[in-house]
């Protein structure tokens, strides 16, 4: 296959392609909030990301979605999740279910342009068959895991282990899990045919909780009291320095200089386990602002940016066609949602989007919020926000921070039935001001168009959880092939 991949690249090289590719290095840091960078925080130790940040393009207007699943199918597939059957919350272990298999996902079209493409790190788009896992979706190799919120060290999740090789179940040495991704990523660097255009994809197991690192970091932090956000923000600069240490690689190769480097988290910090999205509203799991607005950029080949900002409008849904496109391909599906974006992030001319939805989730309760589009500068918020409404500090200083809840569990249709929020993002990014009572017309436009898009949904695909996943038929690992 290797070499098939190899022969199709020089052929595209001498016949077809008009201009190199670049190496694609795609960054995901999970559960990273919007306060938890040093772009946006000087009291974040990121030296490595700040640099990137600051060599191309910082993306003050990049959206995801409210949690992990959802976004990461989102720039594999160009699809809303709503469309999806994806929606609501995430793939859990023991679901016989995963991302819909009719879709073709950015690294198989990366390959149709000759690319090499490998995955390091999280998964979390289904695995129940073997159909639904990483090499079975594009990818040369997979080095990673399925699930989500498992062990740093010893890459266990619910009694069961989580670690392969491509397909080979793997043992955790007990080393730190971003460098074990980080020696891998150099292991494929060194290895990678240069000639040959490279797609790396990288989503960390950082930062999302368990809190756990090593001490060294976590003393980089010892001015904060609070023992979480001394903890995670340790994570968030052993991530960094893994980064560091993967771009060193490419420079070592003489990569780096044509590698397009796209950074991003997959949803807002949660508070509750010491990530931070302040000033923005909201956490991870809403549809406020904290939940969805990613810390993001871009640098490196094709873009001719040093320390500016793009404040152009994009989706997760973006990243599909707008990668292909910078790769020197495109996407001839007019039923996709995602948008190419090459053109405006390389000439920082305004966004092609005008509008996108931040979730549809009719299951109740809707626990990553029940509806919220935005269009222009209005955002549109249509019952349950999910459970974070509030503005959270850092917790610095105190020992224990109060953190305003709406719980699910206490979630009654009839009290939100028919609520809505209104707000002008561009006077107001923070979601302090619900202008709807002052503005029945445009809530009752967006409401119209929420409905519109409601056409298209598909119901969630969030099935009860299935026995045959037990890790215990297999050896223990969380293990494909019981749907």
């Amino acid at each position: 296959m290797k070499t098939f991949t190899t022969l199709l690249y020089l052929f595209c090289s001498a016949l077809v392609c008009s201009a190199k590719s670049p190496h694609i290095l795609f960054i995901v840091a999970d559960d990273l909030g919007w306060n938890d960078v040093g772009f946006h925080n000087p009291d974040m130790i990121t030296p490595n990301i700040d640099k990137l940040a600051y060599s191309g393009l910082i993306l003050n207007q990049a959206y995801v979605q409210p949690v992990c699943t959802p976004s990461r199918n989102s720039w594999m597939s160009g699809y809303f999740p709503f469309r999806s059957g994806l929606q609501h919350l995430v793939i859990l272990p023991q679901q016989a279910t995963c991302a819909p298999l009719n879709r073709t996902y950015l690294p198989q079209e990366l390959k149709k342009l000759g690319y090499a493409t490998h995955m390091i790190g999280k998964w979390h788009l289904g695995f129940c068959s073997w159909d639904c896992t990483p090499t079975y979706r594009g990818f040369d190799s997979f080095f990673g895991y399925y699930n989500g919120a498992e062990d740093y060290y010893s890459h266990v999740i619910q009694k069961g282990k989580d670690f392969r090789d491509d397909k080979k179940p793997t043992e955790a040495d007990g080393e730190y899990s971003a460098h074990v991704y980080a020696k891998r990523a150099r292991q494929i660097i060194n290895d990678h045919n240069a000639t040959q255009p490279m797609f790396l994809y990288l989503p960390f197991q950082s930062v999302h909780e368990p809190i756990q690192v090593p001490k060294k970091y976590e003393d980089m932090y010892s001015q904060i009291k609070n023992d979480g956000r001394r903890k995670y923000s340790g994570m968030v600069t052993a991530m960094d320095e893994a980064i560091g240490n993967i771009t060193q690689a490419l420079k070592e190769r003489d990569m780096f200089d044509d590698t397009l480097i796209l950074f991003t988290a997959d949803n807002g910090g949660w508070p509750t386990y010491s990530g931070n999205n302040y000033p923005l509203r909201g956490s991870k799991t809403t549809v406020f602002e904290g939940g969805t607005r990613a810390a993001s950029f871009i640098t490196g080949a094709g873009i001719n940016a040093k320390n500016e900002t793009y404040n152009g409008m994009l989706h997760a849904v973006d990243w599909m066609p707008t990668l292909v496109a910078a790769a020197g391909g495109s996407i001839s599906n007019a039923d996709m949602d995602g948008m190419d974006q090459w053109t405006n992030i390389q000439t920082r001319t305004p966004s092609k989007r005008t509008e996108f939805v931040y979730n549809l989730d009719d299951m109740n309760p809707p626990l990553t919020g029940h509806a919220a589009i935005r269009y222009g500068n209005y955002k549109l918020i249509q019952g349950y926000p999910g459970m974070y409404p509030g503005w959270y500090k850092p917790a610095t200083v105190e020992v224990n921070q109060e953190i305003e809840e709406l719980p699910y569990e206490r979630y009654d249709e009839k009290t939100w039935a028919g609520q809505n929020m209104l707000f002008d993002l561009d006077a107001d990014p923070n979601e302090h001001n619900d202008l709807s009572r002052e503005h029945p017309d445009i809530v009752k436009k967006m409401s119209d168009m929420i409905q519109e898009y409601k056409r298209k949904m598909v119901p969630a695909n969030y099935p009860a959880n299935d026995p045959k996943s037990d890790p215990s038929n297999y050896d223990g690992f969380w293990t494909p092939g019981w749907c």
